[in-house]
């Protein structure tokens, strides 16, 4: 599937089946994300991966909506310092997200992102360094409905080419 079709076509997948992810293919997602571009190449990501069941219900209670993150396969919590002062860090774990959600998408592997709102819960769950934290993680997994990795966007759901972009000017 070319580039442009994959970012078109991927979707939100929030329910998964019991069907494990192969080492294989989690190693290629991982990769997808350690191989992304950074500011001035700082990589400023590390990556938990987490299988046990407990420890991703867990985590899914660190974020207003991140119930999804128990029902997963895999989750991957993103970890970094404290990128709230520095935005590029920010940006550059949104680039190593993107990419391993479209790798898994292109695997038909679905995923969806979390946002964690419980810092300390989540850094004590995680056992960080006091100098970092975990602001968001990406449940994976194989969906529970595989039609869902096809099915057409949502009417109403993007807002229309005219409405984001502009030219030379607002």
């Amino acid at each position: 599937m070319s580039t442009y079709n994959l970012i078109r076509s991927k979707r939100a997948i929030r329910n998964f089946s019991d069907q494990p992810i192969s080492e294989a293919d989690l190693t290629r997602i991982l990769n997808a994300g350690r191989w992304s571009g950074s500011s001035k190449n700082i990589q400023p990501w590390h990556f938990i991966v987490l299988q046990d069941r407990e420890r991703l219900r867990t985590l899914s209670q660190c974020g207003q909506f991140a119930g999804h993150l128990a029902g997963a396969t895999v989750g991957v919590a993103l970890v970094t310092g404290d990128w709230m002062e520095r935005w590029p860090v920010a940006f550059d774990l949104g680039r190593a997200a993107q990419n391993m959600m479209l790798v898994a998408h292109e695997m038909g592997i679905g995923s969806v992102m979390a946002n964690i709102y419980e810092i300390e819960q989540a850094a004590a769950l995680l056992e960080l360094p006091s100098d970092l934290m975990c602001y968001s993680a990406i449940s994976f997994g194989h969906p529970a409905d595989p039609t869902e990795l096809t099915r057409p966007p949502r009417a109403g759901g993007k807002r229309l080419l005219d409405e984001v972009v502009h030219w030379e000017r607002w």
